[in-house]
């Protein structure tokens, strides 16, 4: 049997919501969340079995509403944050919360999962993280590398930071701030940076990306036509403080180094249509996911702008004057940067793609049809990046 060859998982409803659960580290753990305007939506807990190569799946219901945006806690892996759609008085909001899986979900459900679809345990509300006067929540973010105590949300225009309570059964604001200006000012994607002790936020609204102090609360830059068209996403590099992928509307893939804002570092035109998703590996950030509404997923191997350009982590602070010129002498240039593999096996718009938070390797991608699609880096790929 292949190894590289990809594992699928159908949903019987559209979905558009995924997110790797990064609080888990031994199994290799996806959530899916769905989005069903007829039926009762549901979380779908997607086990990836490496040695057999097949899934495991529980169902969770989520009473709530059909879901936008999913995250999981970085410390609880029990503890998750849904974005959902509600009407209000004939109007539609996205509201948000703070769900808990039951304790059960986990033993016993995966034996016979005929049962476990028949009788689907309901998420436990531990608290809602929106208040209507600041309208419609596009996305929750949880603190990186956090407790599990911290999370963002972006409403409108305001970007919210919430403290929860050891139980996350409550949340306070502890600081806001909003987007001044003219025009279209609505948040459409955020990412809290790794870097910088958690201080710090980008944003994007319609064609701009921002970033934000959350001591001060403050802009502290602004990138302002940072795509042609509505910007979808954003990912920081997980080694490298400055950097930030971004990709949208105008089918391009852009890398900024938000110290030098005029021009992007690099960009990618790989997709044909709009894209939703973008991706870096937690361990190799070299490599880079991205989703599209050409109904494909991109991988591509971004070397010469990752911490490894010449094939082995530079630090430019960690060379003294010797080795720099050493460096030199070698005349080695920096990698090549080139698209790995190119993956077909959707139908529909991409709308989001994750790596696995406990394999580095392996990564899984939802089309809205509710296709989950679990694939590999090429192991050829694999083995020149680690020997």
């Amino acid at each position: 049997m292949d190894d590289d060859a990809p594992v699928i998982y159908g949903l019987e409803f559209q979905a558009r919501a995924l997110t790797a659960q990064t609080a888990e580290t031994d199994a290799i753990r996806f959530l899916v969340g769905t989005q069903s305007l007829k039926f009762d939506n549901q979380i779908h807990i997607i086990d990836f079995d490496d040695e057999n190569n097949m899934i495991n799946k529980s169902v969770l219901l989520h009473d709530a509403g059909e879901m936008w945006h999913i995250s999981g806690s970085p410390a609880d892996k029990a503890v998750l944050t849904t974005c959902y759609s509600k009407t209000s008085e004939s109007r539609v909001l996205t509201c948000a919360a703070v769900w808990r899986m039951p304790p059960e979900w986990e033993s016993g459900s995966h034996e016979s999962p005929d049962d476990s679809s028949n009788n689907p345990q309901t998420l436990e509300l531990l608290c809602h993280l929106d208040n209507t006067t600041h309208g419609s929540v596009a996305c929750v973010l949880w603190e990186p590398l956090g407790d599990g105590k911290r999370v963002i949300s972006l409403a409108e225009n305001h970007v919210l930071l919430w403290d929860l309570q050891e139980s996350s059964t409550k949340a306070t604001i502890s600081s806001t701030a909003t987007l001044e200006g003219k025009g279209q000012l609505k948040f459409t994607a955020g990412k809290w940076s790794p870097h910088h002790n958690s201080t710090q936020l980008a944003t994007a609204n319609d064609t701009a990306i921002r970033g934000w102090d959350l001591r001060s609360m403050s802009q502290i830059y602004c990138i302002e036509n940072a795509h042609g068209q509505l910007v979808r996403d954003l990912d920081f590099n997980p080694n490298k403080q400055y950097y930030l992928a971004s990709c949208g509307d105008d089918c391009k893939v852009k890398f900024w180094d938000v110290r030098h804002i005029n021009e992007p570092v690099k960009c990618l035109e790989e997709h044909s249509h709009w894209v939703w998703s973008v991706r870096y590996n937690h361990s190799h950030d070299q490599l880079l996911l991205t989703g599209s509404s050409d109904s494909r997923v991109i991988l591509s191997n971004m070397v010469s702008i990752s911490s490894e350009p010449f094939g082995h982590l530079v630090d430019d602070d960690d060379l003294s004057d010797n080795e720099e010129s050493q460096q030199e002498d070698k005349g080695k240039e920096p990698l090549q940067d080139s698209i790995i593999a190119t993956y077909e096996e959707h139908e529909d718009s991409v709308y989001a793609v994750e790596w696995s938070a406990a394999d580095p390797w392996l990564f899984a991608s939802l089309s809205y049809d509710g296709r989950l699609v679990i694939n590999r880096v090429p192991r050829a790929l694999k083995y020149h990046i680690l020997l």
